[in-house]
């Protein structure tokens, strides 16, 4: 009976890691809060990487991802209102990207919208070749890409400065 239990107890555990996996909470400013799940993200444009080389902070080399697909981190949070009267607010907004394991990585919202890199920082649905990532996140352009690359994304949160 003890034995059943134990099984019972890590078969539940193991969907429940499996569920999470399967899509991230968005905190809005306000404090609402998204579901979004890879199927949701399919259905935004996707975008490519042939192979990217994952690269520690002295830039030493750690792995490569190849075939990479996933969606613009700035198109998801495009869909997030901000309740400011002035645009220029929204200057003072960060977003962080949290794992299941408490990882963090930041980006500034000028950052996603204004420059460059936020046309290349990606959201990776989960899939078959990359189950064990779960949905992850990508900033290929970085000097050392394994920084903010965040496997098992599980939290997105925007806050403002002074908060």
């Amino acid at each position: 009976m003890r034995d059943l239990i134990l099984l019972l107890t890590v078969c539940c555990a193991s969907v429940a890691f499996a569920q999470s996996a399967k899509s991230i909470e968005i905190i809005a400013p306000d404090n609402q809060k998204t579901i979004v799940t890879s199927v949701e993200l399919l259905k935004y444009p996707q975008h490519t990487i042939d192979s990217i080389q994952i690269t520690n902070h002295l830039k030493e080399y750690k792995s490569t991802l190849k075939n990479i697909k996933g969606v613009l981190l700035k198109d998801v949070l495009s869909k997030i209102s901000f309740k400011e009267k002035s645009p220029k607010v929204l200057s003072e907004y960060y977003i962080t990207c949290i794992a299941e394991d408490g990882y963090k990585v930041v980006f500034s919202w000028n950052e996603i919208f204004n420059t460059a890199v936020g046309d290349t920082v990606l959201l990776i649905p989960e899939t078959e070749s990359r189950l064990k990532d779960g949905i992850s996140t990508l900033s290929p352009t970085d000097f050392a890409t394994g920084r903010r690359y965040v496997k098992m994304l599980k939290t997105i949160q925007l806050k403002k400065v002074n908060e």
